[in-house]
């Protein structure tokens, strides 16, 4: 949403930005910006489980709705202000919040921060239920292959981690919704960008018939230098990577949200330190769920890790040292290790990282997938590791993320439009279409 917010803003748009609690962004790292706080009402405690996590976004788009209205309302009656309003840029997932527009007769635009992959996904839903792949009733069902979406197999796929009918009637309602918050908007924004997802873009185009789809990412590339990141970053890292051979050095990190338990902590961390391979490993507070690294960890790897709370990961994946990249598979990672041209390591926790990291490993052949759902195993790790960062398959891993790479610099070339649909002088598009298409 920040980067979104920077791309707009550096063309020439003003920004406000509406906010609940959780999550909440600091105001003072985002001067340019008017920061309106709208409260939820809910426990300050964020959510847990996968129902939970889906009982917890159901919920904050009720109790969003009064006050959001309100304030949204008090920004349109300012003196001067309702002309001035372009248009609201809303998460798919609140779905009321895009209501609330609407009926104030603000056009809005729907982010989805997934891949144009996971959100094909989305839309299929109701044909994977009604196939008989969803609800998942055995666990010997995951591996099947869906023939209608390719390449995932069942476990890959949104709601397949939904172990009661409770948690799968939530999932599809979820999707459900998102799909709705979409097919009402004056326009959708994917943060991907053609050349990756070429096909699942085409698909979403033809069956969103009546909705501008724009490809605007990566985000990352396109918006002005400034952090979008919640956590302070450690940036120390980046003179400890100096020092280090190139392609040498594996980084990891897991995500701002996702966790594990200290047993797959602890094997994680030994897989890694057996596998002799030096690394940086951003190891967020509350990743292990309370759990810390196993003892002897740091006297088995001293003199070729490096261990920090946060990382500045677009400069890490950037830096000459880097060889591989171990994710959890959220979208952001797999984009900016695409951008990067760095090998990647996926092991998903949840959500679309399934998906994501099954299009790493099959589609792209730009990394490998460490199947989630299991118990991690140290031997596994190590092989894993010794095969992303070593020998003719790394080599050959490796030469598919760099052409993903460079397929990222063509896409943010000449900022953003490929100069073969581009005439000399023409404004870039995505400012072009949301003026012409909201203002006139």
């Amino acid at each position: 949403m920040f980067q979104l917010a920077g791309l707009l803003h550096a063309r020439g748009f003003a920004v406000t930005v509406f906010h609940a609690r959780f999550n909440a962004p600091d105001p003072s790292r985002h001067p340019p910006y008017d920061f309106v706080p709208v409260p939820e009402g809910l426990p300050a405690v964020g959510p847990g489980t996968v129902v939970e996590t889906l009982e917890h976004i159901l919920a904050l788009n009720g109790s969003l709705e009064a006050p959001f209205r309100e304030r949204l309302s008090a920004l349109l009656e300012a003196p001067g202000a309702g002309d001035e309003v372009a248009c609201l840029v809303a998460d798919a997932h609140l779905l009321t919040l895009v209501d609330v527009a609407r009926r104030l007769g603000v056009p809005t635009l729907v982010l989805r921060t997934g891949s144009a992959a996971c959100f094909r996904n989305f839309m299929a839903n109701p044909m994977l239920c009604d196939k008989g792949y969803l609800p998942v009733s055995a666990e010997s069902q995951l591996d099947a292959p869906v023939r209608e979406l390719p390449p995932y197999r069942v476990r890959d796929l949104m709601g397949a981690d939904s172990s009661s009918r409770h948690g799968h009637d939530l999932m599809c309602k979820l999707l459900s919704r998102a799909v709705e918050a979409v097919r009402a908007s004056a326009g959708f924004l994917l943060n991907t960008f053609d050349a990756l997802e070429a096909a699942d873009l085409a698909t979403i185009r033809r069956d969103l018939a009546g909705v501008p789809v724009f490809d605007v990412g990566p985000l990352h590339k396109l918006s002005p230098a400034s952090s979008s990141s919640l956590l302070q970053q450690d940036r120390s890292c980046l003179d400890w990577l100096d020092a280090q051979a190139p392609v040498s050095v594996l980084y990891i990190s897991f995500g701002s949200l996702a966790s594990m338990s200290g047993a797959d902590l602890a094997e994680a961390a030994w897989g890694v330190a057996n596998s002799g391979q030096p690394f940086l490993w951003a190891l967020r507070p509350g990743l292990g769920r309370g759990a810390a690294l196993p003892d002897g960890f740091a006297a088995a790897t001293e003199g070729r890790a490096l261990v920090v709370s946060w990382a500045p990961q677009e400069e890490v994946l950037a830096h000459a040292a880097v060889g591989g990249f171990w994710t959890h598979g959220g979208w952001n990672s797999a984009l900016e290790g695409a951008c990067g041209g760095v090998p990647m390591l996926c092991r998903p926790c949840f959500g679309d990282q399934m998906g994501n990291a099954r299009h790493v490993e099959h589609v792209w052949r730009a990394g490998i997938a460490l199947d989630g759902g299991g118990v991690l195993e140290r031997g596994a790790v190590e092989a894993a590791v010794r095969r992303l960062m070593r020998g003719e398959e790394g080599e050959g891993t490796r030469a598919r993320a760099r052409e993903l790479r460079s397929r990222a610099a063509a896409a943010v070339a000449d900022g953003g439009f490929p100069p073969q649909r581009r005439q000399a002088g023409e404004p870039h598009p995505v400012a072009v279409e949301i003026c012409v298409r909201l203002r006139t």
